[in-house]
């Protein structure tokens, strides 16, 4: 595949919104294989023995994994307790080793090896690794010679190309994972992170295949990296400024997959990762052969200069290898009792929930993970991280929470990762709930889980958490506290990729989950939903309209609240998965999204459209500004009536006031929202505003014209008006 083809399809259709940067970009920087290399490669070394035929020298012990040199390619490896240590090397798919090179122990600088092997053509061999040393499970050493063991810092996976191809591995790689070394002859066109303050950032998460992988997402290379460029002009027009990309980390999709009811069940969510170094391949729209990553690369390169951050969500917390019954892969053939936390007789603990745990402040795996984050930041251009399941970063070697984990802290103050954005899901399978003490050193950002759960209960109606609803819409300052650790550390969400999507939210009270093969027992059963009166699917326009309506309110109150606002994929569209909240296993219709629906319900993508704009328009409402020249208040949290600022169980409407001076716009920004989530209209109150001002209406879910969103705010002729049931009203002072 050339992206040519990707850049003639967006020219022909036409590139809307002055992307001709796309086009552009795209020119520059095809075809890869002219580009020339950004490394600076020392004059090649002279060969100092002979092994089994090939002509060896001691590698460079510092650089970690495989990389091409002059005349050979550089092999390092390390191993706490191993006793020796063999290289094994492929031709490509073949069965058996062209050659077995065992690591002299001359070559051993304290617990590493490294090699150089000459004569070796990187796009003709793959390679593996066979070490020895004490098998004693009661201690955690698995030692086993027998295994083939993939380098934890491969650059590429192969047998992973095609997706779901299991026969690849299962027949011609004899269920080993083998490596190929990686070419790094990607020319940046620039440099250039956006850096986007968190005040400005939305963040859009994806799922990389899912995205696109419908016929109705009408791209040439559905499913792909390439598939996410030919939609960037979308997301320009969504107005989303990051997307949070769901693990693009190799993992093996067919692990664990089954059979049920006739289709094919697979590790789709991909958080059960084999190589942290190695993009997914099946996320490519052609073979990449010692390329590996260069489309994903180029999508990085053509988001950023269309204003778009990536972040990625990583999974340190665990591995692909499981538990006691799991595969050999790499770290458990290596140095098992270091790499994950073990019980005193040997078993993994499971804070992680998938078998195992990584034992993430032991030195060496802490090592691990800062080489993993800089390389992906230096070699990708990453913009920042989001880490499943973060609590468990903070736990020492028995699995006990830590004052001061010096893995987070580590990466809070590393200068590669300096202006990279760190963002904690705070807490874990093993019961550690951290939402609001997470360890940040100010640097992390947390996912408020409060807020999602918080502002669900409010939004459907149960009005009597409206004290924690203000909290949680004025930046959560009971969590997020102090000149440092403020509104910034809320992402705030009521979807993402566990649980319900938003117009699910709103059409099933409880999981339907029976597709997974579970009985619907896996899932959360705390969804905080309402089907607005009947169970799924309907053609009922009263229930349709009132769905669409609370729609309109978690998208209104998700914007006008402070913290950074994070929206899942497809809930622009009103994109079902039909009550399951749990489609970790659902490669098809269920976890596809279904474009056609963007057609079926412009309407709803317009207003989405639009209330992400009108964030965009107030700063106000994402961040503290210098106090407003006519002086009204910063901030002001009230009931019905605006004088009324005590909050309490009782309170079914709430208002909340921001304030500040814009200097850009060298004018007063004054917001003010009001959220009526009681079964019935009543009356409220607009806030007083100094002579010669008056209210303009920008936003009123329940329109009776259907229009909901005024580009031109509309003058407010009363203060005081009967306020729709469900519904919610913002306005500006014009």
């Amino acid at each position: 595949m050339k992206l040519n083809n990707v850049v003639d399809k967006l020219i022909r259709e036409g590139i809307p919104d002055g992307n001709k940067a796309i086009e552009d970009s795209m020119r520059r920087s095809l075809p890869y294989e002219e580009q020339a290399s950004d490394l600076e490669i020392s004059p090649a070394l002279p060969p100092t023995d002979e092994i089994g035929g090939f002509k060896v020298r001691p590698g460079n012990y510092l650089q970690n994994g495989a990389m091409e040199v002059p005349g050979g390619v550089n092999f390092t490896i390390y191993s706490s307790h191993a006793t020796s240590c063999e290289l094994v090397l492929y031709h490509r798919k073949a069965t058996k080793p062209f050659g077995v090179i065992p690591i002299p122990s001359s070559y051993r600088i304290g617990q590493v090896w490294s090699i150089i092997v000459f004569g070796l053509n990187v796009e003709e061999f793959e390679y593996a690794y066979r070490v020895d040393g004490p098998n004693d499970p009661g201690r955690g050493l698995l030692f086993d010679k027998t295994k083939e063991l993939l380098d934890p810092y491969a650059k590429a996976v192969v047998g992973q190309r095609k997706w779901g191809a299991q026969q690849e591995r299962g027949g011609t790689y004899n269920g080993s994972y083998r490596a190929r070394v990686v070419k790094n002859n990607f020319r940046w066109d620039t440099s250039h992170f956006p850096n986007t303050p968190m005040e400005d950032t939305i963040i859009y998460e994806m799922h990389v295949r899912g995205f696109t992988k419908d016929p109705s997402s009408g791209v040439t290379y559905p499913g792909t990296f390439a598939g996410i460029i030919e939609k960037i002009p979308y997301l320009r027009r969504l107005g989303v400024t990051a997307v949070e990309l769901m693990p693009i980390f190799e993992f093996d999709e067919v692990n664990n997959g089954h059979e049920y009811h006739g289709k094919r069940l697979y590790e789709y969510w991909g958080y059960n990762t084999v190589a942290f170094f190695a993009p997914n391949t099946s996320y490519a729209a052609s073979a990449e052969y010692n390329r590996e990553g260069r489309e994903l690369k180029e999508m990085i390169q053509l988001l950023k200069e269309n204003g778009i951050e990536v972040i990625l969500d990583v999974v340190f917390n665990h591995t692909a290898e499981g538990n006691e019954r799991g595969p050999f892969i790499s770290f458990r053939g290596l140095d098992n009792n270091i790499w994950y936390m073990l019980t005193p007789d040997g078993k993994y603990y499971n804070f992680s929930g998938c078998g195992n745990t990584l034992n993430c402040n032991h030195p060496v795996v802490q090592q691990y993970i800062i080489d993993c984050l800089r390389y992906w930041v230096t070699s990708y251009h990453v913009d920042g991280f989001r880490f499943d399941l973060a609590s468990i970063l903070g736990r020492d070697s028995n699995g006990k929470p830590m004052e001061n984990p010096p893995l987070l802290q580590r990466m809070a103050y590393d200068p590669i990762l300096g202006n990279i954005k760190l963002i904690a899901e705070a807490w874990d399978a093993g019961g550690m709930y951290q939402v609001g003490s997470f360890p940040a050193y100010n640097r992390w950002a947390e996912w408020n889980g409060k807020y999602r759960d918080c502002m669900r209960d409010f939004l459907k109606g149960n009005f009597w958490t409206a004290p924690e609803a203000a909290q949680r819409m004025i930046g959560s300052t009971d969590l997020y506290y102090g000149v440092y650790k403020g509104y910034t550390s809320s992402v705030n969400f009521l979807t993402c990729h566990d649980g319900f999507t938003l117009y699910d939210l709103y059409s099933y009270n409880s999981k339907h989950n029976e597709a997974n093969g579970w009985g619907n027992t896996d899932g959360a059963n705390d969804n905080r939903s309402w089907n607005c009166g009947f169970e799924g699917d309907t053609d009922d326009p009263q229930v349709l309209s009132l769905r669409f309506r609370m729609m309109r309110n978690a998208i209104t109150a998700l914007m006008c609240s402070r913290g950074t606002p994070m929206i899942l994929s497809g809930d622009e569209f009103a994109n079902t998965q039909f009550g399951n909240n749990n489609g970790y296993c659902q490669d098809n219709e269920i976890s596809w999204l279904d474009w056609k629906l963007l057609e079926k319900n412009h309407d709803f993508f317009d207003f989405y459209c639009s209330v992400i704009g009108f964030r965009k328009k107030h700063p106000c409402i994402s961040r503290n500004m210098e106090p407003a020249e006519s002086g009204v208040p910063s901030l002001v949290i009230s009931g019905a009536d605006p004088d009324d600022h005590f909050i309490s169980k009782d309170t079914s409407a709430l208002g909340v006031l921001f304030s500040g001076y814009d200097e850009a716009r060298e004018k007063d920004d004054v917001v003010y929202i009001i959220l009526n989530t009681l079964w019935k209209g009543q009356k409220v109150r607009l806030p007083s505003l100094p002579e010669g001002h008056a209210w303009g209406m920008c936003i009123n879910t329940a329109d009776p014209d259907g229009k909901y969103y005024y580009d031109e705010p509309v003058y407010m002729q009363v203060t005081s008006f009967i306020m729709t049931e469900r519904s919610i009203c913002v306005f500006t002072m014009i």
